[in-house]
């Protein structure tokens, strides 16, 4: 994997807008992905399939992958992070993006949808912290890989982290990992959703590094995950489609790494109760790590121990720890 030197973040204006130069001076990371409000509802248990479940507690929150893995790394970086995304003009619009504002990052290319509404969640969380989610995309629908042309070269740092994930159209997330290969930079997908032909897209060539849960990595793999052998099997099935490394989230199992190797990483042992911004707190706080020059072993580490504070607390955003909780653990 290409170690990334690093770079600042600074605004001048070009072409009638604000666009992103680097200096070589820290890490920088490049999140493309979703911007959603969620909408939750929290209750002793999750209904199936025509049954209503009385007795929930409802709150509402900014969430979206991408916006959670850009706020994630953002609270872990010590240099800002660029936000690669969409939303509507409509008020949940403007709530996020002014909430995301107050983050540690570059909103210049949080592109305004004006015939979309921003993407919205329903999520149901049961007493233990397991969720159910069902997104309408709305403006992230619409994040189209012209709106990626439109950064310009300097925005692509060299030795930066590129980081993206599949709540955005996979014809923009493909653009996205081809200009962060031509400018240099380490590639990272986190597959979700899932693409059932994913695996036949080009762009798996161009991918240092995807980051599939358990669900993600059977879909794609066809190998049930239920043990480390498994894992490693799944592992080595997407290596064969390009990236050179995979790592496997597994929960409350920690997590497994795929390089020359195979390696189980435990989890930390918590009282979880929402699980629901999980897996983008490990992946934002990954890509840190990697930006970092962090090995993947360490970065994975320190990535489970954030997204095992995580799952304390409730709600996507808000429960998203910074730095220093990260390294004193909590």
């Amino acid at each position: 994997m290409r170690k990334p030197t690093g770079g600042r973040i600074q605004a001048s204006p070009e072409l009638g807008r604000t666009v992103v130069q680097i200096t070589m001076s820290e890490p920088q990371i490049l999140v493309l992905g979703s911007i959603n409000m969620d909408l939750v509802v929290r209750g002793d248990q999750l209904p199936v399939a025509g049954e209503t479940v009385i007795g929930g507690e409802f709150f509402q929150v900014s969430g979206g992958k991408g916006a959670n893995q850009a706020v994630a790394a953002a609270r872990s970086s010590n240099s800002p992070v660029v936000l690669i995304a969409a939303s509507g003009s409509d008020p949940f619009g403007q709530q996020l993006r002014s909430e995301l504002a107050r983050e540690n990052l570059c909103m210049d290319f949080v592109f305004q949808i004006q015939d979309e509404p921003t993407g919205v969640a329903l999520i149901l969380v049961d007493g233990n912290g397991e969720n159910c989610i069902s997104v309408a995309p709305g403006a992230n629908a619409r994040l189209d890989p012209a709106h990626l042309d439109q950064l310009g070269d300097q925005a692509w740092p060299s030795a930066g982290v590129f980081l993206a994930s599949l709540e955005s159209p996979l014809k923009t997330v493909a653009r996205g990992i081809d200009l962060a290969r031509q400018h240099g930079m380490t590639t990272i997908l986190n597959p979700a959703p899932a693409h059932p032909d994913l695996l036949d897209q080009p762009l798996m060539k161009q991918l240092d590094l995807i980051t599939p849960n358990r669900h993600e990595a059977e879909l794609l793999s066809g190998i049930t995950v239920d043990d480390l052998e498994s894992a490693g099997a799944a592992g080595r099935r997407l290596q064969q489609c390009g990236p050179s490394q995979v790592v496997i989230t597994l929960g409350a199992e920690g997590a497994v790494v795929i390089d020359q190797q195979v390696h189980q990483l435990p989890a930390m042992a918590v009282d979880a109760v929402d699980s629901t911004a999980a897996g983008d707190c490990f992946n934002g706080v990954l890509a840190v790590a990697l930006a970092e020059k962090q090995d993947l072993l360490t970065a994975a580490r320190w990535a489970i121990k954030a997204a095992g504070i995580c799952v304390t607390r409730r709600g996507a955003q808000p429960s998203l720890p910074t730095r220093k909780q990260i390294d004193k653990g909590g």
